[in-house]
């Protein structure tokens, strides 16, 4: 599987969601199971290096910020990082590019509905044990050691992410 295909089976489970994060999993799964167990792993080595690559602090702000501040958790962060994905190529281009950027991208953002993608991280795990019988193996992908890559951010500290996300905070943030 091929960048493109990875980004057409995250846009079409998204577009027959609707946006709901819980069902665009359940239907990944569905799309991933009628699949190849290699193709399945081909798209779980895809997610995974989009997860990776989004292991940033100002990414880690944006979610703070758009999450009125659930995503200043490592747990809250991972779940909004597989939300990202979720989102489809230009979303998640710009949010990894430029988080600040997202300001312009999710005007119907919904704090109490959005970000929350973590049943997204698995997608690829159930769909491969429903076709194996096996658990997923080894992907030989390095996950990010140590601390997010770019500058430090205090995400507890309202006026530091409204100064490094000034878009952002203006659309979303409570100051």
């Amino acid at each position: 599987m091929d960048e493109t295909g990875f980004w057409e089976i995250i846009d079409a489970a998204r577009g027959e969601a609707e946006g709901d994060p819980e069902e665009q999993a359940e239907l990944l799964v569905d799309r991933l199971t009628g699949l190849d167990p290699e193709a399945v792993l081909d798209y779980a080595r895809h997610f995974e290096a989009r997860f990776n690559r989004a292991y940033h602090w100002d990414v880690w702000g944006a979610a703070a910020v758009l999450m009125d501040g659930r995503g200043a958790g490592e747990e809250g962060f991972d779940a909004f990082r597989c939300w990202l994905i979720g989102q489809g190529r230009e979303v998640y281009e710009t949010g990894v590019a430029d988080p600040d950027g997202l300001a312009e991208l999710l005007a119907g953002f919904d704090p109490e509905l959005d970000g929350d993608g973590e049943e997204l991280g698995f997608a690829a795990d159930e769909a491969y044990e429903a076709l194996t019988g096996t658990e997923t193996p080894e992907l030989g992908i390095a996950m990010p050691d140590g601390e997010p890559e770019g500058a430090p951010l205090d995400l507890a500290d309202r006026a530091a992410l409204a100064a490094r996300l000034p878009r952002l905070w203006e659309r979303f943030g409570d100051g």
